[in-house]
Protein backbone atom coordinates (compact mmCIF):
# COMPACT_ATOMS: atom_id res chain seq x y z
CA UNK A 1 0.00 0.00 0.00
CA UNK A 2 2.87 2.79 1.05
CA UNK A 3 4.57 1.59 -1.97
CA UNK A 4 1.83 2.16 -4.64
CA UNK A 5 0.87 5.51 -2.25
CA UNK A 6 4.42 6.48 -2.26
CA UNK A 7 4.33 6.75 -6.67
CA UNK A 8 1.61 8.74 -6.43
CA UNK A 9 2.39 11.47 -3.16
CA UNK A 10 4.18 14.38 -2.80
CA UNK A 11 4.65 13.71 0.80
CA UNK A 12 3.81 10.37 2.48
CA UNK A 13 3.77 9.93 5.75
CA UNK A 14 4.90 6.22 7.25
CA UNK A 15 3.93 5.26 10.76
CA UNK A 16 4.91 2.32 12.58
CA UNK A 17 5.39 1.18 16.01
CA UNK A 18 8.61 -0.49 15.18
CA UNK A 19 11.35 2.30 14.67
CA UNK A 20 13.74 -0.21 12.66
CA UNK A 21 11.18 -2.08 10.66
CA UNK A 22 10.04 1.62 9.89
CA UNK A 23 13.09 3.24 8.96
CA UNK A 24 14.02 -0.13 6.33
CA UNK A 25 10.60 0.83 4.75
CA UNK A 26 11.09 4.02 4.91
CA UNK A 27 14.40 4.02 2.98
CA UNK A 28 12.89 1.78 0.23
CA UNK A 29 10.44 3.95 -0.55
CA UNK A 30 12.36 7.02 -0.38
CA UNK A 31 14.07 5.66 -3.91
CA UNK A 32 10.47 5.96 -5.54
CA UNK A 33 10.37 9.91 -5.19
CA UNK A 34 8.43 11.73 -2.49
CA UNK A 35 9.40 13.18 0.89
CA UNK A 36 8.75 10.42 3.47
CA UNK A 37 8.04 11.37 6.50
CA UNK A 38 8.75 8.33 9.12
CA UNK A 39 6.81 8.23 12.28
CA UNK A 40 7.08 6.06 15.26
CA UNK A 41 4.27 5.58 16.99
CA UNK A 42 1.88 3.27 19.21
CA UNK A 43 -1.70 3.76 17.50
CA UNK A 44 -3.01 3.19 20.97
CA UNK A 45 -1.88 6.08 22.34
CA UNK A 46 -3.91 9.15 22.22
CA UNK A 47 -1.84 11.54 22.77
CA UNK A 48 0.59 10.83 20.24
CA UNK A 49 -2.02 10.06 17.50
CA UNK A 50 -2.92 13.55 17.91
CA UNK A 51 0.78 14.46 17.84
CA UNK A 52 0.77 12.90 14.68
CA UNK A 53 -2.23 14.61 13.50
CA UNK A 54 -0.76 18.48 14.53
CA UNK A 55 2.54 17.14 12.08
CA UNK A 56 0.21 15.65 9.13
CA UNK A 57 -1.25 19.14 8.94
CA UNK A 58 1.72 21.31 8.78
CA UNK A 59 2.45 19.22 5.62
CA UNK A 60 -0.15 20.36 3.97
CA UNK A 61 -3.51 19.18 2.51
CA UNK A 62 -3.99 15.38 3.57
CA UNK A 63 -4.87 13.92 -0.32
CA UNK A 64 -5.85 9.94 1.84
CA UNK A 65 -5.09 7.90 4.60
CA UNK A 66 -4.81 4.35 4.39
CA UNK A 67 -4.66 2.65 8.18
CA UNK A 68 -3.36 -1.10 8.05
CA UNK A 69 -2.13 -1.43 11.49
CA UNK A 70 -3.34 -4.53 13.49
CA UNK A 71 -2.49 -7.06 15.46
CA UNK A 72 -2.75 -10.60 14.34
CA UNK A 73 -4.19 -12.85 17.04
CA UNK A 74 -0.62 -14.98 17.08
CA UNK A 75 0.76 -11.54 18.08
CA UNK A 76 -1.01 -11.13 21.42
CA UNK A 77 -3.32 -11.59 24.22
CA UNK A 78 -7.15 -10.51 22.97
CA UNK A 79 -6.60 -7.20 24.85
CA UNK A 80 -3.97 -5.47 22.88
CA UNK A 81 -5.68 -6.99 19.90
CA UNK A 82 -8.72 -5.00 20.67
CA UNK A 83 -6.68 -2.06 21.34
CA UNK A 84 -4.55 -1.85 18.59
CA UNK A 85 -7.00 -3.07 15.98
CA UNK A 86 -10.27 -1.34 17.05
CA UNK A 87 -9.16 1.30 19.30
CA UNK A 88 -5.86 3.00 17.82
CA UNK A 89 -7.88 3.14 14.32
CA UNK A 90 -10.80 4.80 16.18
CA UNK A 91 -8.20 7.03 17.61
CA UNK A 92 -6.47 8.16 13.84
CA UNK A 93 -10.13 8.77 12.87
CA UNK A 94 -10.69 11.07 15.43
CA UNK A 95 -7.33 12.51 14.94
CA UNK A 96 -7.48 13.15 10.97
CA UNK A 97 -11.14 13.43 10.22
CA UNK A 98 -10.49 17.50 10.95
CA UNK A 99 -8.08 17.34 8.57
CA UNK A 100 -10.44 15.85 5.49
CA UNK A 101 -11.22 17.95 2.53
CA UNK A 102 -13.08 17.72 -0.62
CA UNK A 103 -10.97 14.89 -2.41
CA UNK A 104 -9.49 13.09 0.52
CA UNK A 105 -10.06 9.39 0.87
CA UNK A 106 -9.73 7.29 3.72
CA UNK A 107 -9.48 3.51 3.71
CA UNK A 108 -8.98 1.26 7.01
CA UNK A 109 -7.99 -2.13 6.58
CA UNK A 110 -10.32 -4.62 8.71
CA UNK A 111 -10.43 -8.44 7.44
CA UNK A 112 -12.45 -10.97 6.21
CA UNK A 113 -12.49 -12.57 9.70
CA UNK A 114 -15.20 -11.26 11.02
CA UNK A 115 -17.39 -12.43 7.70
CA UNK A 116 -15.52 -16.46 8.22
CA UNK A 117 -16.65 -15.75 11.91
CA UNK A 118 -20.18 -15.39 11.14
CA UNK A 119 -20.02 -12.05 12.39
CA UNK A 120 -20.76 -9.61 9.27
CA UNK A 121 -24.42 -10.14 9.80
CA UNK A 122 -26.81 -9.35 12.58
CA UNK A 123 -24.78 -10.16 15.90
CA UNK A 124 -26.23 -9.32 19.62
CA UNK A 125 -27.38 -5.59 19.04
CA UNK A 126 -25.46 -5.28 22.82
CA UNK A 127 -22.27 -6.69 21.20
CA UNK A 128 -22.66 -4.33 18.34
CA UNK A 129 -23.41 -1.43 20.45
CA UNK A 130 -20.23 -1.82 22.60
CA UNK A 131 -17.89 -2.54 19.25
CA UNK A 132 -19.46 0.91 18.02
CA UNK A 133 -18.03 2.80 21.28
CA UNK A 134 -14.27 1.84 20.71
CA UNK A 135 -13.33 4.85 22.71
CA UNK A 136 -15.32 3.99 25.44
CA UNK A 137 -12.72 3.91 29.44
CA UNK A 138 -14.66 0.29 30.04
CA UNK A 139 -14.51 -1.07 26.35
CA UNK A 140 -12.77 -4.35 27.29
CA UNK A 141 -14.59 -4.96 30.44
CA UNK A 142 -17.71 -4.38 28.64
CA UNK A 143 -16.73 -6.70 25.81
CA UNK A 144 -15.75 -9.15 27.94
CA UNK A 145 -18.82 -8.93 30.12
CA UNK A 146 -21.59 -9.49 26.89
CA UNK A 147 -19.06 -12.16 24.99
CA UNK A 148 -18.16 -14.19 28.33
CA UNK A 149 -14.38 -15.96 28.28
CA UNK A 150 -14.92 -16.42 24.45
CA UNK A 151 -13.30 -12.81 23.52
CA UNK A 152 -10.03 -14.16 25.54
CA UNK A 153 -9.40 -16.16 22.86
CA UNK A 154 -7.23 -13.98 20.50
CA UNK A 155 -8.75 -15.19 17.37
CA UNK A 156 -12.18 -14.34 18.16
CA UNK A 157 -10.94 -10.88 19.66
CA UNK A 158 -9.76 -9.88 16.71
CA UNK A 159 -12.78 -11.33 14.55
CA UNK A 160 -15.06 -8.52 16.81
CA UNK A 161 -12.21 -6.13 16.64
CA UNK A 162 -12.42 -6.28 13.07
CA UNK A 163 -16.08 -6.16 12.90
CA UNK A 164 -16.07 -3.14 14.51
CA UNK A 165 -13.69 -1.49 12.43
CA UNK A 166 -15.80 -2.69 9.30
CA UNK A 167 -18.84 -0.62 11.29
Amino acid sequence: CADRLAATSDVLVLVDRDERALGEAATALGATGPRIVPVTLDVTDATAVQALADQVAGLGDLGGIAHAAGISPTMADWRPVIDVDLVGTALLIDALTPLVTRGTAMVCFASMAAHLMGLAGPTDPTIDAILDDPRAPDLLERLQAATGAAIEDPGVAYSYAKRGVQR
